[in-house]
């Protein structure tokens, strides 16, 4: 078929489902693809609907550098809807990418940002959709290589046998050094491709790795060497930054410019996977961000721009930035936005600076007693809660959304009634400041992650889940507070696939097969197709998550070299247990996380706040 045969089926399609704007294309800065022949064409696949995806602004790095690099031509493609699935499905048509409408059949590699353990299904109905067998071991020499990067790939066992390459670490290192060793073995039998690939440094090849499980967990064999080390980007003002976006064509959940400020955190919360793998810290300097907010303003048009970490608050040059751009940004009627703030008062100050709408700000202290916060490592004090809300009721605002978690390992009913505590604090400070408060509260089931000092501890059961969240919800007196907390069996499976093994792969797939889609969303999730799935296969999701590890164990994830210690793991989940609490490391000197023997940008002179 003709690609504008695609074409023409694609309008007929648009005009049978809800939201066509997530399928049409063809946004501001999206990239025309090449038609000449001997290009290596390259399709960024999203597990998730469109305004998910492109709400990542790893995936518009990934995109402005794959149509940089000379000899590739690259696309896009996201899960669709399910109205949009059975529409393909009824008319035979095979999902295409946003910018050709080429099927993902018609690709050398197909790329999948993994974010997020529930979007597991959608990797499934996307290669289903376009024509690729669903399994490494099924495709052939025509078929194309299906990778995946992103912070899911560190755990990559439960999707395994769906992938042909794990890129572990940051795009801008690995994808050059993919496309060099493609473009030189393109030709070449696909069994070579892959031994070329399992032999560079940062690819892991699930093919020549045995993952054996037993009773003492999980232990791995290749001919290839082992662990495989996960690559940084070491300089982020030398690293690629794209020149353009793509505009989205209708509303995403993040609509704004995002200019990353810097990756990595230093806080070391001990339940916090992404601040865990994403060390170590490395800033990118202001006038590097400046020029980029500037140039890609005038390029895009977006009307807010926001630098996003996991705390930006914590960069060490943010008020240089915000005084640069402040003019700049005034004049355009640009909005500037700090996605994530700290609870301290310095906090509130810049969020007024910047904010003089006054609507709400948003807290996470993450846990209702200091006894339960220095267990997790967060590095809030009762004074740091108390003189937060006081700065932001004095400063206008008149709501305030706070964040907690319930499962934590050690929590007891007294760290519950101090989430409520907290909450009446809130109310209290902020009617003696005369204003009209209200608080929101959202508790959210612990899950615990690998790559962190809690991989070896046991998830709070569901049935405990739900009796928390109903006592916190029987505390709450006040009208003008409104709690909720997060259904367990979303949080129970999470906790399964976060640590799960290569065994989990069966499930995923006929839990697929049984109409699982789009697990992330409450609206599509069935736990009950899981719960079939789990026993179709013969496998105890109850052994992946409410199972203490052995601290000797083989675990599933072993096998992939995050750069953290396993000593340092353990260090910190004793501490953890003990009450200790461990500085951030810009303050109290080196923790000894591992980082410190591969060049830790710290240890180099260090960064100031």
């Amino acid at each position: 078929m003709k690609m504008t045969e695609f074409a023409d089926r694609r309008w007929t399609l648009w005009n049978r489902v809800k939201r066509p704007s997530r399928y049409i294309g063809g946004e501001w800065g999206a990239a025309l693809p090449a038609e000449e022949v001997g290009v290596i064409r390259f399709c960024l696949a999203f597990p998730d609907v469109y305004e998910v995806g492109m709400s990542f602004v790893g995936y518009q790095i990934l995109y402005g550098l794959l149509r940089e690099l000379d000899g590739i031509s690259v696309e896009r493609v996201y899960c669709p809807w399910p109205d949009m699935e059975a529409a393909l499905r009824s008319g035979n048509a095979p999902l295409t990418s946003l910018e050709g409408s080429r099927p993902l059949s018609g690709f050398d590699v197909v790329g999948f940002t993994l974010q997020y353990e529930l979007a597991a299904t959608g990797i499934l109905t996307v290669l289903d959709l376009g024509g690729i067998p669903l399994r490494a071991s099924d495709r052939g020499e025509k078929d194309p290589l299906v990778i995946a990067g992103g912070p899911g790939a560190l755990v990559p066992e439960p999707v395994a046998p769906f992938f042909d390459v794990f890129c572990l670490g940051d795009g801008e290192v690995l994808l050059p050094e993919l496309v060099r060793l493609l473009q030189e073995m393109k030709g070449s039998p696909r069994l070579e491709r892959l031994e070329a690939i399992a032999a560079t440094p940062g690819f892991y090849v699930p093919l020549f790795v045995d993952a054996v499980a037993s009773g003492e967990g999980v232990a791995f064999r290749s001919g290839f060497p082992l662990p495989v080390r996960r690559l940084i980007a070491a300089d982020l003002d030398e690293a690629f930054f794209p020149s353009t976006m793509i505009v989205p064509s209708t509303g995403i959940v993040h609509d704004r410019l995002p200019l990353e400020v810097f990756r990595g955190c230093t806080r070391g919360c001990r339940f916090c996977q992404a601040g865990m793998l994403y060390r170590p810290l490395r800033e990118r300097r202001p006038e590097t961000i400046v020029a980029q907010a500037k140039a890609l303003l005038e390029r895009t048009g977006w009307e807010e721009v926001g630098l996003v970490s996991l705390a930006t608050c914590d960069y060490s040059g943010l008020h240089r930035v915000i005084d640069e751009l402040a003019p700049f940004l005034a004049a355009k009627g640009i909005r500037l936005s700090l996605p994530s703030l700290r609870m301290d008062r310095s906090s509130v100050e810049l969020a007024s600076l910047l904010d003089s709408r006054k609507g709400s700000l948003t807290f996470a202290p993450e846990a209702g007693s200091q006894r339960l916060r220095d267990v997790i490592n967060k590095g809030v004090t009762d004074e740091d809660i108390v003189e937060t809300l006081e700065a932001l009721f004095d400063k206008g605002w008149q709501q305030v959304k706070l964040y907690f978690m319930m499962g934590l390992p050690t929590e007891t009913q007294a760290d519950l009634e101090g989430i409520i505590d907290i909450c009446n604090l809130a109310l209290r400070i902020g009617r003696s400041r005369k204003a009209k408060v209200k608080v929101s509260a959202s508790v959210a089931g612990f899950v615990p992650k690998a790559h962190t000092p809690f991989q070896w501890e046991p998830q709070a059961s569901m049935e405990e889940l739900s009796e928390r969240g109903r006592f916190l919800r029987s505390l709450v007196k006040d009208r003008y507070l409104t709690l909720r907390y997060h259904e367990p069996e979303q949080s129970f499976l999470e906790g399964v696939f976060s640590r799960g093994d290569r065994r989990l792969a069966d499930v995923i797939e006929e839990a697929w097969r049984r109409g699982a889609r789009l697990d992330g969303w409450t609206e599509h999730f069935s736990l009950r197709t899981w719960l079939e799935a789990f026993e179709a296969c013969s496998v105890d999701p109850l052994l992946y998550a409410q199972r203490r590890r052995g601290l000797d164990e083989g675990l599933p994830w072993d096998h992939i070299d995050s750069g953290l210690s396993r000593d340092f793991l353990l260090a910190e989940r004793d501490r953890a247990f003990e009450g200790l609490t461990t500085a951030d490391c810009r303050d109290g000197g080196c923790n000894g996380c591992g980082w410190e023997l591969r060049g830790c940008p710290l240890l180099k002179g260090g960064f100031s706040r």
